[in-house]
């Protein structure tokens, strides 16, 4: 019982450290606003086109889109998102049965499959916004399917907007060179730096303030795993991960000392 009194300012604690998408986004109020504007004005503005967005693991790419994608979610009631993580998929050519499954369009093989899609893609009806998490899982030799669905915005009459996000920096220069022959065709590009010290300590203190009572860990130490992280990745989620971890060990601590305590009131 005495636990579970003194122990609840730990779960807590475990609880707001996990990697979920916060409400507000610390040191990322710029990628986040390039974000909101490119979906809105593409997509309400009935505008084709791309984006790649690059960084590192733990920078916040899918976590500030799907903030985006929240908070916009009224706005873009109107357009049909489809959002698939390319790991996901069994190999490149995959993503094209998991767009037509998720836009309702008869099953297909090969050619036909991409003519269908591309023929629905440029009909009459709403704008559809795809967005590929993990984008860098469907190169392949040739890139034909890195090209086929960056030349899709680019059709007549087409009616999708495509987002793309992944680790690399150079994708689009290594992989789709020949999209930069048509400067129309070339994707916009947004990239996320890895988290400074400052960053991360504002992430960690922000997330620790939510739970109630004294500080879980003093500012010292996250100053310090801010420090370390940022000098070897700058990625958020080893932030968490590191700081949820040494909570787990003083909740350990503070377990095996209770079970010590003498209960109140002099019962055995």
């Amino acid at each position: 019982r005495l636990f579970r009194q003194e122990g609840t300012c730990y779960q807590q604690a475990k609880q707001v450290l996990h990697a979920a998408v916060p409400d507000r986004l610390q040191g990322r109020e710029r990628e986040t606003g390039l974000l909101r504007q490119f979906l809105l004005e593409h997509v309400l503005g009935r505008r084709p086109g791309s984006l790649y967005v690059s960084g590192a693991p733990g920078t916040g790419k899918t976590a500030c889109l799907s903030r985006v994608l929240l908070d916009c979610k009224d706005k873009l009631a109107g357009s049909r998102t489809v959002v698939l993580n390319c790991m996901a998929l069994g190999s490149p050519h995959s993503v094209f049965p998991a767009l037509a499954q998720h836009l309702g369009l008869p099953v297909a093989t090969g050619r036909e499959r991409i003519r269908s899609l591309e023929k629905h893609l440029t009909a009459q009806g709403p704008m559809v916004l795809l967005v590929l998490d993990e984008l860098d899982q469907l190169e392949s030799k040739g890139q034909d399917v890195l090209y086929t669905l960056f030349e899709w915005p680019q059709l007549p009459n087409s009616r999708l907007v495509l987002v793309g996000l992944a680790n690399a920096l150079d994708l689009t220069d290594r992989s789709l060179a020949r999209l930069g022959a048509h400067l129309a065709g070339r994707p916009r590009l947004l990239h996320f730096p890895p988290y400074t010290k400052e960053q991360l300590t504002r992430i960690l203190q922000e997330r620790l303030g939510q739970v109630a009572g004294d500080p879980v860990l003093d500012s010292a130490a996250l100053q310090f795993c801010a420090r370390k992280v940022s000098a070897v990745s700058g990625d958020a989620r080893k932030a968490l991960d590191v700081c949820r971890r040494a909570v787990e060990v003083v909740e350990l601590e503070v377990r095996g000392q209770t079970l010590l305590k003498p209960l109140p009131g002099g019962e055995s």
